[in-house]
């Protein structure tokens, strides 16, 4: 009976026992896993080598010792030869004369995991009729006769052929399917070109990783697939790989402002020849807008620590100089004296000026970003900015289609665009012109907002050092610091600043901001409220719910501990200073040691200097008291 490691279905072991021809498989390791009836009464093998596990070599031993290969002169080498032949797993068909004077053919097949199946034949009644052919025609010559007997083993060891090339072929289509399945289920876009550089294979997310390219992109040539620009950026990238050299390009996509990674890989396999390059992009516009605003952050703290003890020894001597001044001014000293002096005083002050905006740059700065309409900001700018402008001097802010709500730090915004402004009417001057604002979105991914005007425009010096700090060309009417401080507030917020001049004349400021929508900031989850004070909790509970939030307390945090492993806790948002034995600070020191914990923010109204609330920065975001609800929406929606 058929058996293997795990018994056979009874309907395939009776189906087996029907076949007429012997079968046995033979795993990679050369045992017997399957067999049927006829294999064993065929070859008349006792039990234990028509068993489970039983070993091919034996097997082979005792057909060898039993005549069944034939008179041989050395029996160990005749296994040898069989078990060496039968270990390269190739496709056989044979027919032999066995000791009893009957015929059968030997069709072998691999299988794909290893080991083999192989079927015997009894064709003695074949082999009978070919020679009663050859014995009693008087027609057929011999040659003939030779030719149809031939044809007739080639034609079966045929079939035997073309049922494995059938099996190969569907192994290769399941293969070629999962493979395209899988690339297809990949956020990038997976992509094989030839030496002539076009696409022989491409999943279908092109399109989706640079917007407004084709999808089906298969026999375009790659400046077809992408477009004179862009290809032509790629290009060297593409010759150094049918040269041999992987390489990866980051790139920005001016159309949709997607920020792109793409790997070039060469297609080689071995030492062999090269036959074209896998291309694997992907979008990393998000993570290119957090890496932008974290080296923003940590520019500015390293300016902090730089600038911090100058400013302080600067400003002890503007305190000196000042106070000179003013024993000077109580003086009975001629017109010239005094004029001096006052110069002297107004230039300390303007010292004292420059060092509040080297603060203001160099100093730490938290975003805070809310759900922010663009049309109400929009109209609230117009309304700050039309009374610093002159008479001839118009102001003209568009939105060309609405934009719903996102998350902005508005009051940065709308710093750096009045900055603009105001850059731009000093750019005017008396003979008059127009500002133009125009905001719109950039796909999905960018808020841009274009600043024009009908100046004389960015001379080359400024469009090479305009963003750095102090550089001006206001002469002693500017500080240099306007557009620097743009350029910081942009970053920070991981956005982009581009200056350039206009075709027809004049200026041309273009900022851009991660375009994240307020609707999908925070999505709604279970929340896990820690506050000592119950008219607190109250209005923080309140705030979370009008959110879309759960909300579970907790009045300290040994009860906080009891309640963490209820299922769909997501956050955990802890005041600092909690009753009891444990401190806001060691629940939190709590949740960093356990594995798959919720999300942490900590609530405090402590100063900014003290200690504890700098232990309470390093552990987790802090949100300090007093906050409202946008605060604390803006906090939530922060990046882990």
């Amino acid at each position: 009976m058929p058996e293997r490691d795990e018994p056979l279905e009874p309907l395939t072991r009776a189906g087996l026992n029907l076949i007429q021809q012997a079968l046995s498989i033979y795993d990679s390791d050369l045992k017997l896993a399957v067999w049927n009836r006829r294999f064993r009464e065929m070859f008349d093998l006792p039990e234990r080598l028509a068993s489970s596990g039983a070993d091919f070599t034996e097997t082979i031993r005792y057909l060898v010792e039993r005549g069944e290969y034939g008179p041989v002169e050395d029996a160990e080498e005749a296994v040898r030869i069989r078990v060496a032949a039968a270990r390269t797993f190739q496709p056989h068909y044979m027919e032999r004369e066995r000791p009893s004077g009957r015929w059968i053919s030997v069709e072998g097949a691999p299988l794909p995991q290893g080991g083999w199946v192989t079927v015997y034949t009894d064709i003695t009644e074949i082999k009978l009729q070919e020679s009663l052919l050859r014995a009693r025609s008087e027609v057929l010559s011999g040659e003939v006769l030779a030719h149809a007997e031939r044809l007739a083993q080639a034609n079966r060891a045929l079939a035997a052929t073309n049922a494995a090339l059938e099996e190969a072929q569907r192994e290769l289509t399941e293969m070629e399917a999962r493979t395209r399945l899988t690339t297809e289920m990949m956020p990038a876009h997976i992509a094989h070109v030839g030496r002539d550089l076009r696409y022989t294979y491409s999943n279908r997310r092109l399109s989706q990783v640079i917007p407004g390219r084709p999808s089906d992109i298969l026999g375009l040539s790659g400046r077809e697939a992408l477009g004179e620009g862009l290809f032509a950026r790629i290009r060297p990238c593409l010759l150094r790989a049918l040269e041999g050299e992987a390489s990866v390009l980051e790139f920005s996509d001016e159309d949709s402002g997607s920020r792109i990674r793409a790997a070039f890989t060469p297609d080689r396999t071995g030492c062999g020849p090269i036959n074209g390059v896998y291309i694997l992009s992907m979008d990393v516009t998000a993570e290119t807008q957090a890496r932008e605003a974290l080296i923003q952050t940590r520019k500015r703290e390293l300016t902090a620590q730089l600038t911090s003890g100058l400013a302080h020894d600067f400003a002890n001597l503007l305190t000196v100089i000042l106070g000179l001044q003013g024993r000077l001014e109580r003086m009975d000293l001629p017109e010239e004296g005094r004029q001096l002096v006052a110069a002297t005083v107004a230039a300390a002050r303007r010292g004292g000026g420059l060092l509040d905006q080297i603060a203001s740059i160099s100093g730490k700065r938290a975003l805070k970003p809310t759900a922010t309409e663009l049309a109400r900001f929009l109209a609230d700018l117009r309304l700050m900015a039309g009374p610093t402008l002159p008479e001839g001097v118009a102001l003209e802010i568009v939105m060309p289609e609405p934009i719903p709500p996102v998350m902005l730090d508005a009051g940065g915004l709308q710093d750096a665009a009045l900055n603009l402004i105001l850059n731009a009417r000093d750019a005017i001057g008396p003979a008059g012109g127009t500002i133009r604002l125009t905001a719109r979105p950039v796909r999905d991914a960018w808020i841009e907002i274009l600043v024009e005007d009908d100046g004389p425009g960015f001379t080359e010096a400024a469009l090479e050092r305009a963003l750095d700090p102090f550089f001006t060309t206001k002469g002693g009417m500017g500080s240099g610091l306007g557009l620097s401080m743009v350029y910081d507030q942009i970053k920070l917020a991981g956005g982009t600043v581009r200056l350039g001049n206009r075709p027809g004349g004049g200026a041309a400021v273009q900022l851009r901001l991660p375009l994240r929508r307020a609707d999908e900031a925070v999505p709604p989850m279970l929340v896990l409220l820690v506050e000592d004070d119950p008219d607190i909790r109250e209005t923080v509970r309140g705030m979370l719910c009008a959110g879309g939030h759960s909300v579970i307390e907790a009045a300290s945090a040994d009860e906080a501990l009891t309640l963490l492993d209820l299922p769909g806790v997501g956050l955990v948002l802890s005041d600092v200073n909690l009753p009891g034995r444990l401190s806001g600070l060691d629940l939190a020191e709590a949740l960093a040691g356990r594995a798959g914990a919720a999300r942490l923010v900590l609530m405090t109204s402590l100063p900014a200097g003290d200690a504890r609330r700098a232990r309470a920065e390093a552990l987790a975001p802090v949100l300090a008291k007093p906050f409202d609800a946008a605060d604390l929406a803006a906090c939530l929606g922060a990046p882990a």
